[in-house]
């Protein structure tokens, strides 16, 4: 998907396995929204469903979730982006709309962006509650709320442009953890509906690309 929504123009060329930014422009302040998120994903996102998908699929009944992405970055010191999975969670098996949590697992970072986080240092970087080990990586956690849902963001302390069979429940058990306090937490009584993979850019981004990916939930 292209999914452009703040400003600019967007477009993307897609490949049988993936997709790259071959046009952008616009930019935006890094202390907001992205300009698009330009995806792959595996479930339903507004109403639009992947072809064969099981989701949304209530948390308690799976068995496996896994995800395999490979990254490209073009390496232009002007860009500003992350490279990111996007993946959503909700009290029902909504297929369209906003879902009320987001976790966010951040592959690489550059411009200074910042994920969403209840704290913030003098500098205006987010603070991590926590840095936790997955599949053999270093993550930073934090949490936050965007006006519209909560997000829990796992940020890579060193750039990742590949992983293989990476265990999304090994994060979706650790959102539960993160929410426990919230009023209303994420459990195994609520719905995975989408496992999104690809881009944020705020500024330039062309020839960021997904090689590959594939996400299965059983």
């Amino acid at each position: 998907m292209n999914n452009n929504y703040n400003g600019g123009s967007q477009t993307i060329t897609v490949t049988p396995t993936g997709f790259s930014i071959t046009a952008r422009t616009g930019s935006a302040p890094t202390n907001g929204a992205p300009l698009a998120y330009p995806a792959v994903y595996l479930g339903c996102h507004y109403g639009n469903c992947s072809p064969s998908s099981t989701l949304p699929v209530q948390i308690g009944g799976i068995s496996s979730a896994t995800s395999s992405i490979s990254y490209t970055y073009p390496g232009d010191a002007g860009d500003i982006y992350d490279a990111s999975y996007d993946i959503w969670m909700d009290p029902t098996p909504k297929t369209t709309g906003v879902n009320q949590q987001e976790l966010m697992i951040w592959f690489t970072e550059q411009g200074g962006v910042q994920p969403i986080s209840y704290s913030y240092d003098g500098k205006g970087n987010a603070i991590p509650i926590a840095t936790i080990t997955i599949d053999a990586v270093n993550w930073n956690v934090y949490r936050g709320n965007n006006g519209a849902n909560n997000v829990v963001s796992y940020v890579a302390v060193d750039t990742i442009d590949t992983l293989t069979d990476l265990d999304l429940l090994d994060f979706i058990d650790d959102v539960m953890i993160r929410t426990a306090d919230f009023q209303e937490p994420v459990t195994d009584a609520w719905y995975l509906t989408s496992v999104q993979a690809g881009f944020e850019p705020w500024s330039g981004g062309v020839g960021l690309t997904v090689n590959s990916f594939d996400a299965t939930v059983n």
